[in-house]
């Protein structure tokens, strides 16, 4: 299955209006389960199965902003928040179809907030978190994929191949 967005955005180009139409695109896993989008921020969302011993679901969710959503630096240090960790996260660069990802995975406890803005927040100790900017000719897309360590752990294949089918046409 290929998923596109396509939302359209005008650029103003020395006078004259273009319409930049691309979006991006990625084939989801089999394994992983579609969820509907709990806001119109979230282009996807998928439920990734949980390990064997696991007590939840992981989720991957691919977040566009219209406005931009911030500077890849602006976010990497917003999700390192979202976990308390004794290890510092890895932080690594990659192109993929002339993308650029970079990328975040960082295990700890989850303490994001439930829902932006509410101040209630996740206590989910052993949970993992690999989170992406990809940066398009549209501006950037977020992936964002969390869930007990393990099963996330046994998602990493998968994800993967999911980073690898990324593309923007």
């Amino acid at each position: 299955m290929v998923a596109m967005f396509t939302p359209f955005v005008m650029i103003l180009l020395f006078g004259t209006q273009t319409t930049q139409t691309g979006t991006l695109t990625f084939t989801k896993p089999a394994s992983w389960t579609d969820r509907a989008a709990a806001s119109s921020m979230r282009v996807a969302e998928f439920v990734v199965p949980k390990a064997a011993g696991d007590s939840e679901d992981g989720e991957l969710i691919v977040y566009y902003f219209a406005g931009g959503g911030g500077s890849v630096e602006a976010n990497l240090q917003r999700w390192t928040s979202q976990v308390q960790s004794t290890k510092e996260p890895t932080r690594t660069t990659t192109t993929v179809n002339g993308l650029k990802l970079t990328s975040l995975d960082v295990s700890g406890t989850y303490v994001a907030e439930v829902r932006p803005g509410s101040g209630e927040h996740y206590n989910k100790p052993g949970f993992r978190m690999r989170a992406i900017v990809v940066e398009t000719p549209k501006g950037p897309y977020f992936i964002k994929l969390t869930g007990p360590a393990r099963t996330i752990e046994n998602a990493s294949a998968t994800f993967d191949q999911f980073l690898h089918s990324l593309a923007f046409k």
